[in-house]
């Protein structure tokens, strides 16, 4: 018998800075394979429950797991044990995540900065893993960008880079922080069609975004946050095209 779990669990997650209650009992599930886009006014904790899934930030309460284990912990018993950075980091590692802002290292070429990781962490050998970046960076339309250096990119060239980059990793997850919020209209498209791209190809994501054609087409699922909490969660023709809560009618009524 085969086992199945979800990819993303979260079960009843809250997390605080000091008395400010970001997430308030977040509850989702995310299957492999699939996608999932996290929609909300700014302010409404999408941002932060992505960095709770790879631990860059601790929840306060509640279960968050990942391909069936636990964020940051380990169960034994009743109890649950913080696990170690190092352990944390080995985790992290098998989840990318790309931010609004690119992060690039300014002094590397772009194969460069998307073989640093594998070189670094996973000890891959120099020559695969120019291969496999020279691979990853054509795939994202960038092939002949190899030797530039990011102040020679514009944004979204940077921005798939940094895709590349994360994927360059073999993550099991992909995790995007809106990704395009930082571009200039005319640079959002070529971002997106590399993601679209990776959706088709079975990558599992989960996606905060304000491009709502993107969520219509590629999503699985469309999540509508506020004030921490989900209210509202289905298909994107549900979600999008007949919403059945007045405040996430007021919200896509502003921005559809």
């Amino acid at each position: 018998m085969v086992m199945t779990w979800p990819m993303v669990k979260a079960e009843g997650v809250h997390k605080r800075f000091g008395r400010l209650e970001v997430l308030k009992g977040i509850t989702l599930e995310l299957q492999a394979g699939e996608v999932m886009c996290l929609l909300g006014p700014s302010g409404s904790g999408k941002s932060t429950f992505l960095r709770c899934i790879n631990h860059l930030e601790k929840i306060n309460a509640g279960r968050l797991s990942v391909d069936g284990e636990l964020v940051g912990y380990r169960q034994v018993g009743e109890k649950l044990h913080e696990l170690r950075e190092g352990e944390v980091a080995r985790k992290r590692a098998e989840i990318g995540m790309v931010f609004q802002h690119f992060n690039l290292f300014g002094h590397m070429t772009a194969l460069e900065n998307v073989t640093c990781a594998p070189i670094r962490v996973k000890k891959e050998p120099r020559e695969r893993a120019r291969a496999r970046a020279s691979e990853l960076l054509g795939r994202v339309g960038l092939a002949d960008k190899l030797e530039a250096y990011p102040a020679q990119l514009s944004g979204g060239q940077q921005q798939r880079v940094a895709i590349a980059r994360a994927l360059a990793m073999e993550p099991k997850l992909m995790l995007f922080d809106e990704p395009t919020s930082a571009l200039d209209p005319e640079l959002v498209g070529d971002v997106l069609e590399a993601m679209r791209q990776l959706a088709r190809a079975g990558m599992t994501m989960l996606v905060v975004t304000h491009e709502m054609g993107f969520a219509r087409e590629a999503a699985d699922t469309v999540v509508f946050m506020d004030e921490g909490v989900v209210v509202e969660a289905g298909r994107p023709a549900d979600v999008l095209a007949s919403p059945r809560q007045e405040r996430t009618r007021a919200f896509l009524s502003k921005v559809l």
